[in-house]
């Protein structure tokens, strides 16, 4: 049995928890870990400080087999009273975790503004007493570290994450060359902060070392079972990018992105934005119609399209997107979920977008939708929408998420020569003598491509269109079982549950099996799921699969298992309920 461990920063929303996770991260993967992480924060750009509205979280689990970032916490980094308090009532960390929290911030103000009745937290909150506190005055440390720096006040406060990031390098025993090797990588574009932080840090991971702390260093294994080859931490949102961009040097094509920023699908375009050194080309357009029109220009034009967005933006993108079907053009929209419906929950997470992206526009207007699991293989479905949409001349739809486009993963880094090849078909693009021809949103003639209005015309271009996507199964893998093939119970996801339904199936002695293949279903899907006397489709929504494969493969009970609070899947929560 592998030993994993996770660990949540927890703090203000300026405490840096989300630098402080990922630097954690990045460096366990560079040091032979698995990661999985989950950045967990306010939607508001800055909550009153102190307050329970702005706390921010950071959560990871580093070890060897791991899939998702972990139900509850084994190390807690509490940086004030009200991040301490949202862990507790979110009941975040199991009954003999560590909380290394900071004392200075437990003053009679703090506590008021995190809404405690009592002067004494720990007592009040009714923490277990098999859960380790260790009290480290961290603020006060952090200013007699830097007291001679000739830092403002200001700058040395925003360095407090830096020394409790020392004191983990020290609980997990991390080497503090690679550490501050890391650092300097991290801020090389502000060399000015780098030898504060550097001391910091140092001086964090020596008051461990110095007092011991009291506490048993943490060794989490190390990953065994990869494949051979070069490994990155990287984002979703990231991976989605370079998975465009590897695309689009595959097909000899140049890529182009119009979009408007939109939470969380906004570091798409500005990951692409920045890479005009491979050919990319952005357009930030004033609304997300415009955004998807330029895309479809630019698909018009030759070029590999894609636009990105979230729930709200794919709605309002639902118009342009039926035009390129009407027009069969090629076209890749990636859609970020996150909870809604309207503004709802911008930095949470959901699925709750799958009936959109499958029926959401007028008239019979069918389409390709993917699905990618994991922040790593986001790289791969973009990869594969991008390759879908030119060789059949379709839009597509990718669907990933929060927790994927925040979250990171390791990733193995891939050889472009070795991606499957993108052979796009051959359409006529303006300018092209002799290949002049017309296109438009009306229906149009199904051999001379001009206008048609004939009844029966229709019909033939409306089953062309359904065929045309339909078709596309010949070229998508069959669906794959994991876990107790001969078992009874099949749990059944898509998207970014899968490393939960793993978790959950290895637990129950149960099968599982994830569709990254929404529309067209892989061939095998309805032989699979009648394999089994149970199946029970496991979704962050309120059951919207579950109603597709009742409609598609009838004949097959499905029980469903639902979770709409913003959060990824909890897989205590799922085996229990299954049990």
């Amino acid at each position: 049995m592998s030993k994993n461990i996770v660990i949540r920063f927890s703090g203000d929303s300026g405490d840096g928890m989300q630098l402080t996770g990922n630097m954690f991260s990045s460096l366990s993967a560079v040091l032979g870990c698995e990661i999985s992480t989950l950045p967990d924060f306010p939607a508001e750009i800055r909550a009153p400080q102190g307050t329970l509205g702005g706390v921010s979280g950071f959560q990871v689990k580093v070890g060897n087999g791991v899939t998702t970032p972990g139900d509850k916490a084994d190390v807690i980094i509490a940086m004030n009273s009200a991040a301490l308090k949202v862990c507790v009532q979110r009941q975040l960390f199991t009954d003999h975790a560590i909380i290394i929290a900071d004392t200075d911030s437990f003053t009679k103000a703090d506590l008021e503004k995190a809404g405690y009745k009592t002067d004494n937290p720990f007592t009040e909150l009714n923490i277990k007493e098999s859960v380790q506190i260790v009290p480290v005055p961290v603020t006060s440390l952090t200013k007699e570290a830097l007291k001679d720096s000739g830092l403002d006040m200001k700058s040395i406060l925003k360095s407090r994450n830096m020394f409790a990031f020392g004191v983990v390098c020290w609980l997990f025993d991390l080497p503090i060359e690679k550490a501050i090797q890391y650092l300097e990588g991290r801020f090389k574009k502000k060399p000015a902060v780098i030898p504060a932080n550097v001391k910091v840090l140092t001086d964090g991971y020596n008051y461990g070392n110095n007092l011991a702390l009291s506490v048993n260093k943490l060794h989490p294994d190390k990953a065994t079972d990869m494949p051979h080859g070069r490994y990155t931490s990287i984002a979703g949102n990231k991976a989605t990018a370079w998975g465009l961009i590897a695309a689009a040097q595959k097909a000899g094509k140049h890529l182009f992105l119009g979009g408007y920023p939109i939470t969380p699908a906004t570091d798409i375009m500005q990951e692409l934005a920045a890479r005009k050194d491979m050919g990319v080309m952005v357009v930030q357009a004033e609304d997300e119609i415009a955004g998807v029109c330029t895309s479809i220009g630019a698909s018009f034009a030759g070029d590999l399209a894609c636009t990105c967005t979230s729930g709200p933006g794919l709605s309002l993108k639902s118009e342009g997107i039926g035009l390129a079907v009407m027009a069969e053009l090629p076209l890749v929209v990636i859609d970020v979920q996150r909870g809604g419906p309207s503004t709802g929950l911008p930095t949470k997470t959901e699925q709750t977008d799958l009936l959109q992206a499958l029926y959401g526009r007028n008239g019979e207007c069918p389409l390709v939708v993917l699905a990618a699991s994991t922040p790593a293989n986001c790289f791969q479905y973009a990869y594969e929408a991008a390759k879908i949409a030119l060789e059949h001349q379709t839009p597509v739809i990718l669907l990933t998420d929060t927790y994927l486009a925040n979250g990171s993963s390791l990733w193995k880094i891939p050889v472009l020569a070795e991606l499957p090849a993108i052979t796009p078909i051959d359409m006529p693009h303006p300018g092209q003598e002799g290949r002049a021809y017309r296109n438009m949103g009306l229906e149009h003639d199904a051999t001379a491509g001009t206008i048609s209005t004939d009844p029966a015309n229709h019909q033939v271009m409306v089953a062309r269109r359904a065929k045309k996507v339909a078709d596309v199964v010949n070229d998508i893998p069959d669906l794959v079982v994991n876990g107790k093939h001969d078992a009874d119970t099949l749990l059944v996801g898509w998207g970014s549950t899968e490393g939960h339904l793993l978790e959950a199936a290895e637990d129950m002695g149960c099968a599982t099996t994830q569709f990254h293949y929404l529309n067209p279903l892989p061939a095998n899907t309805a032989e699979v799921l009648r394999r089994y006397k149970r199946v029970v489709v496991c979704e962050l929504n309120s059951g919207q699969l579950a109603a597709v494969l009742r409609s598609q493969v009838p004949g097959v009970t499905i029980e469903q298992y639902n979770e709409v609070t913003g959060q990824p899947l909890q897989v205590g929560k799922l085996v229990e309920s299954l049990k």
